[in-house]
Formats: structure tokens, sequence, C-alpha cells
């Protein structure tokens, strides 16, 4: 199974997500949003597959910094230039596997997409 694997490395649950794909012998490839970047066709897909409202992390501390004017009034097309423009506003981990995409690290969910 191919899995391609979109986070930041020093984030916490990023971290744990990796130690748990490689405790299972699962490979992987890493794209790191802060030297990478995100790019919007990718982003669009993510957000028609889970929703913008997931997709997007809105608990962040990036996404509390932003000016009012761009938290107002979201939808995924403003999601979508907003996580363009500040990739740490993206949920993370994304694993992109055969079945689709996991947004998020629950381990339940991912023993039962990649078991």
């Amino acid at each position: 199974m191919s899995l391609e694997f979109y986070g930041i490395p020093n984030c916490d649950t990023v971290k744990k997500a990796r130690k748990w794909l490689e405790g299972q012998g699962l490979d992987y490839a890493f794209h790191d949003y802060k030297k990478e970047g995100a790019d919007a066709a990718r982003l669009e897909k993510w957000v028609a597959e889970a929703g913008w409202e997931k997709v997007l992390n809105r608990a962040g501390t990036t996404f509390r910094k932003l000016p009012e004017e761009d938290k107002a009034d979201l939808d995924a097309a403003k999601a979508v230039r907003i996580m363009v423009a500040n990739p740490s506003c993206i949920k993370r981990p994304i694993v992109e596997h055969s079945g689709g995409i996991l947004v998020g690290f629950k381990q339940p969910e991912w023993e039962s997409a990649l078991g």
C-alpha cells in the first residue's frame, strides 16, 4: 500500500502517527508543509472528500492569529486560500491511501483504514 503522509515534522501528533505507521511496518512518503508548502489542487481534493471544516485547523495558533476578516464567512474556497497561504492551518497529519484520506491521527480509525 502506497501512503502519502502530509504534516510538519515537529508536530507531536505527526510524531505519534509516524511512530504508529513505522510500528505497523507501513512505508510512506513524507511531505513537509513547512518546506514544500501545500498546493491548492490537493487541498481542494481533500476539502471535497473530507469537508473544509475537518481539513482546516481552526484550533491552532496560526489560525487564531489571522485577522478577523480572514476568519469570517468561511467556505471551502476561502478555507483553501487560507491553507495555501498558511500551511500551519492544515489539520495534521493527512494521509492519502488507496481508500481515501485520513485527517488527524485517531488510532482506531487508522487501524481500520490501514490495518
